[in-house]
């Protein structure tokens, strides 16, 4: 084997656990990227009731799919939280594209740490562990008015506004 096709197979290698060490950190931070079907993420927004100018949260915001759609359907600010550094810069690549510069933004980050008292929707595709973990957090930091949206897991101690167990879509008012 030839030094030049050496260095491109350790390249690829390198190139590879590089990517496998960014998935694995925002699973171990909240949970895996798993994208949301673009259906139902027109439907976890329009059962969010976003009015326009209204701030959106996305926590762990993967590609930016649902700040994207907040921004563009219903007129939204959308803020954005990943901790992987790759999908953080693809959203930053995706609303340069779009031009959604002015009513969408990305924090690469731990949601967590960020203040989430100007929210007034969240939307979380976690994990239950991870849920459970945040809960706390939304209880004491998001306005009486704000409204929580799960994809698939549940808060128990905020009150839900509206269910749909068959397609996994819990709304919560906090």
């Amino acid at each position: 084997m030839s030094t030049f096709v050496r260095q491109i197979v350790v390249t690829f290698i390198i190139i590879g656990i590089i990517i496998v060490c960014c998935i694995s950190w925002s699973h171990i931070k909240g949970a895996p990227w798993i994208p949301t079907r673009m259906k139902k993420v027109r439907k976890m927004l329009s059962l969010a009731d976003i009015q326009p100018e209204e701030v959106v949260y996305d926590l762990g915001c993967g590609d930016g799919r649902f700040i994207v759609t907040a921004a563009r359907k219903f007129d939204a600010k959308a803020v954005g939280i990943e901790i992987n550094l790759l999908l953080y810069l693809w959203c930053q690549i995706l609303i340069t594209v779009r031009g959604l510069r002015r009513r969408v933004k990305v924090v690469y980050g731990n949601f967590y740490k960020v203040d989430l008292s100007n929210a007034d929707v969240v939307i979380c595709y976690l994990l239950q562990e991870t849920n459970d973990k945040l809960e706390e957090k939304l209880i004491q930091e998001l306005k009486p008015t704000a409204r929580v949206v799960s994809n698939s897991f549940l808060f128990h101690r905020l009150p839900v506004a509206f269910e749909d167990t068959d397609k996994g879509i819990y709304v919560y008012r906090s």
